[in-house]
C-alpha cells in the first residue's frame, strides 16, 4: 500500500466525519469517497476507530504547526500574543472541517491509544510556545503563571468563541472579534504597567 492510499482514506475519513459525525460514518463510505478496496482500507488501518485515532493526530500537528509558525520571527510578548491568537483564529476559519474534527467530533472514548502520541504533540506545542513565553515573564514582560493556565488565557476565550462558530451556532466569522481577544489577553497576561498604551 502506498502513502497516497492511505492519505486518501485519512481525506476521505475527514470529510464523511464532518458530513455525518464518527458514529453513523463507515468504513464502506470512507473506502467510496477515498476510491479504495476493502483491502486497501483494512491494510492501512484496523478499524474505522484506529482511522479516526490517526486523523486527529495528523489534524492535531496541523494546527500546531499553524500555531507554531506564529512565533516566527521572535515576538515581543504582545506581538506574540496578537500572532497566536490570530493564528488560531485563522485556522480554525480556513481549516474549518479539520477544526470542527479536531474540536467538534474527535471523542476521548476512541482515543485512548493515542494518548502517549497526543501527549508527546502537545509537549512540541508547549515546548515552543516555553521558548517564547519564559524570557518574557523572566523580564517581567508577562505575567508568572503555570503555563497551562498562559495557553487557557490565551487561546481559551477564542476557542469558546470558534466553537460556536464550528457548530454552526454563530455564523460570524471568529476573526471578525480578533482585536477584542487579543486586547482581553493582553490585559490577562501581561503586568498592568507594562501594557502598551494605545
Amino acid at each position: 500500500m502506498t502513502a497516497s492510499v492511505r492519505d486518501d482514506l485519512l481525506e476521505a475519513g475527514l470529510i464523511v466525519f464532518d458530513r455525518v459525525g464518527f458514529e453513523a460514518a463507515t468504513v464502506a463510505a470512507i473506502r467510496t469517497r477515498a476510491r479504495a478496496s476493502n483491502g486497501s482500507f483494512f491494510h492501512a488501518f484496523g478499524s474505522k476507530k484506529e482511522l479516526a485515532g490517526a486523523l486527529f493526530l495528523e489534524v492535531l500537528q496541523h494546527y500546531h504547526v499553524a500555531v507554531l509558525a506564529a512565533l516566527d520571527p521572535v515576538p515581543d510578548a504582545e506581538q506574540g500574543i496578537d500572532r497566536l491568537i490570530r493564528a488560531h483564529l485563522d485556522w480554525v476559519v480556513t481549516s474549518r472541517c479539520e477544526a470542527r474534527y479536531l474540536f467538534e467530533i474527535s471523542r476521548s472514548e476512541w482515543g485512548a491509544d493515542l494518548r502517549d502520541a497526543q501527549r508527546a504533540q502537545n509537549a512540541r506545542l508547549a515546548e515552543g510556545i516555553e521558548r517564547w513565553r519564559a524570557p518574557l515573564v523572566a523580564g517581567g514582560e508577562l505575567l508568572p503563571m503555570k503555563p497551562v493556565m498562559f495557553v487557557s488565557q490565551l487561546i481559551g476565550p477564542a476557542q469558546i468563541f470558534c466553537r460556536a462558530f464550528l457548530s454552526g451556532r454563530d455564523r460570524t466569522d471568529p476573526r471578525s472579534e480578533a482585536d477584542t481577544l487579543i486586547a482581553c489577553a493582553i490585559r490577562a497576561l501581561r503586568p498592568l504597567d507594562r501594557i502598551n498604551k494605545q
